[in-house]
């Protein structure tokens, strides 16, 4: 083989060479934004469920605000219909 020859194969291997590695590099970055991409989800998904946590614990709380309220209420009604009816039986004897 001639130098010329030995020097174009020599040319042909590099360009081989360097097309394999602009291909890897090109699939590692393509990972590399794929896992940034889902970094990203993670991060939207976890301030989702952080947020939708707070919500729940906040309508927790006012459920049982409600319940309490709706108790007292409750005894009250019952404490006026005893008296409405302790005044009605005084008034029929």
């Amino acid at each position: 083989m001639s130098d010329q020859a030995a020097i174009e194969a020599a040319s042909r291997r590099l360009t081989l060479a360097l097309d394999a590695l602009e291909a890897a590099l090109e699939r590692r970055l393509d990972a590399e934004r794929s896992e940034l991409k889902l970094a990203d989800e993670l991060h939207a998904a976890s301030a989702d469920r952080s947020r939708l946590a707070a919500d729940l614990d906040a309508q927790t709380a006012r459920a049982r605000r409600l319940e309490s309220a709706n108790r007292d209420i409750a005894r009250r009604l019952e404490a006026a219909i005893a008296n409405v009816s302790s005044v009605l039986d005084k008034q029929a004897s």
